[in-house]
């Protein structure tokens, strides 16, 4: 009897999380999410799944962000004839997501397709529709925390609650074998949130395993201690200096908590007269329909009366109506602006940088983490211009950044979480994260919690037997979507838009008309050598 573990995303990246369970009972996918950065990466969500989705029998959802859960609808859309098992809150938040992305996606492939036509291209299709997504809402099935479920035939699960994001699960399961005394026992970590997250308690989960597969975001990260306290005056100072400025503060959020923790931080400084009080605009769909969901399961937060309180303050101004986003771009003065998507990949977000990235007195507040390849890592790493929707922008703004709202344990908390797990019988694989924070997550854990001949960090596709005595990789002839090094690296997109960055800035600086006739020409003859 053999039970395999296919790493169909998540995999030396931080998106795209999509785990493939091969049992004799049948098949089980842990989240089915979007990738999110590099050209290269975002393709996969448009390319054939490396699974037949009518073959997959129950998926198992660790919450509700687009890289875990964002490509369910085409999984549905494709055959998958299954449940999809997910705490109540999850099931709640994405009755909105999904629907949400599945219009962004129909809304962005219009303009895309418009561009393509002018360049003689073939027009593309979206990934699914949100008439997709709203069907996909049915195969849901809400579970509470800590109760086990069959999910198939000798294949049980428990969620537990990762403290990351309302509704967020760690996923116990168990594998029934046959002629085996105890059944194979794998944790799936999910997201794990940080000690101390201002709307979520501190993540749970048992002890005892065969496997656990840890996700490792933030593993080269070792934040200073924290409080609410010190929170508070983190943001005030920020946002005190963005008054200062006397521009737009524009907060680059993920729509699901980040938002909200924000809007209850910013709201009780105002009230308290610790920051000046303006109006704070709420410039996303989604956001405005998800922070209703926070208000409605406000009893499962953390301080949850004080919460529903401070979402609903008259500082606070809803801009659903695209007429109502526009509308924004005509303020002076001091004012801010939250708005999806967290790493400005996408959303309302882009139009606002447009609007503002190049004027000093603005101010850019990153609140979580970046992912390569992305506009929002570009602008984290000190990008002096960057490239939107085909043109080039020079950053002036102030581009600052906040982890103190990170969803995501960091090194020190990851390493302790795994330690809480022991005993680890077979071995832990390091997953959801970028190559420094995989190996810094390795040497932090190495030996000194788990013998490092333990310890595995998968790439894009790997299948491994789960029935050896330890994790065997498996040599089947299965065809890798993407070289590993091209998960890994930025792509040639991101060289050709700094390229031409550099091209421009350089003709932009030269002397006169005639130096810059000298390196057009130098460019041209570039060109024209094979």
């Amino acid at each position: 009897m053999t039970i395999t573990l296919r790493f169909c995303g998540a995999t030396h990246t931080v998106t795209g999380s999509c785990h493939l369970f091969q049992t004799p009972g049948g098949n089980v996918l842990v989240d089915c999410g979007m990738f999110q950065g590099s050209k290269t990466l975002k393709a996969l969500n448009y390319s054939d799944f490396p699974f037949r989705p009518a073959d997959i029998d129950a998926v198992l959802l660790t919450h509700a962000h687009i890289d875990h859960c964002g490509l369910i609808p085409k999984l549905v859309r494709q055959g998958f004839r299954g449940r999809v098992f997910a705490t109540r809150s999850t099931a709640d938040l994405c009755s909105y997501l999904l629907p949400d992305s599945g219009s962004i996606q129909e809304s962005e492939v219009i303009a895309y397709n418009r561009r393509n036509t002018a360049r003689g291209r073939d027009a593309v299709q979206p990934i699914y529709t949100q008439r997709d997504a709203i069907a996909a809402l049915d195969a849901f099935a809400p579970v509470d925390y800590e109760n086990w479920i069959n999910v198939l035939k000798g294949v049980r699960a428990r969620f537990w609650n990762a403290g990351h994001l309302l509704g967020s699960a760690s996923i116990e399961i168990e594998f029934v074998q046959a002629g085996a005394a105890q059944p194979l026992r794998i944790l799936m970590s999910g997201d794990v949130g940080p000690d101390a997250k201002l709307l979520q308690p501190d993540p749970e989960a048992p002890s005892g395993f065969d496997y656990v597969v840890a996700e490792s975001t933030y593993g080269n990260s070792d934040r200073p201690e924290t409080s609410t306290e010190v929170r508070h005056e983190r943001l005030a100072a920020e946002v005190r200096d963005a008054a200062k400025a006397g521009g737009a503060l524009l907060i680059p959020a993920f729509a699901v908590e980040r938002t909200q923790e924000l809007i209850v931080d910013l709201v009780d400084l105002m009230e308290r007269k610790q920051i000046p009080q303006a109006p704070i605009f709420l410039d996303s769909p989604l956001a405005i329909r998800a922070t209703e969901v926070f208000r409605e399961h406000a009893s499962e937060l953390d301080h949850g009366r004080n919460v529903e309180r401070l979402l609903a303050s008259p500082f606070l101004r809803p801009t659903e109506s695209v007429d109502d986003s526009k509308a924004i771009a005509k303020l002076k003065g001091f004012h801010i602006v939250i708005s999806a998507s967290g790493m400005c990949d996408a959303g309302r977000i882009r139009h606002h940088l447009r609007q503002w990235l190049w004027r000093k007195e603005a101010t850019v507040l990153l609140s979580g983490f970046q992912a390569k390849g992305t506009l929002g890592r570009f602008l984290a790493d000190g990008a002096t211009a960057v490239r939107l929707w085909g043109e080039d922008i020079k950053v002036a703004a102030r581009v600052r950044r906040m982890d103190d709202y990170s969803g995501h344990a960091d090194g020190p908390e990851l390493a302790r979480w795994i330690a809480e797990r022991r005993p680890v019988r077979r071995g832990v694989f390091l997953v959801h994260g970028e190559e420094e924070a995989l190996t810094c997550l390795t040497r932090r854990i190495a030996d000194r919690i788990i013998p490092s001949a333990q310890i595995f960090r998968p790439v894009l596709d790997d299948v491994y037997d789960l029935t050896t005595r330890v994790p065997t990789l498996l040599d089947a002839a299965h065809r890798r979507r993407l070289a590993p090094e091209a998960v890994v690296d930025l792509d040639w997109h991101n060289d050709m838009s700094k390229l031409i960055l550099d091209i421009n800035a350089r003709i932009d600086a030269a002397a006169d008309d005639r130096a810059r006739g000298v390196l057009i020409r130098r460019l041209r003859r570039a060109l024209e050598v094979e």
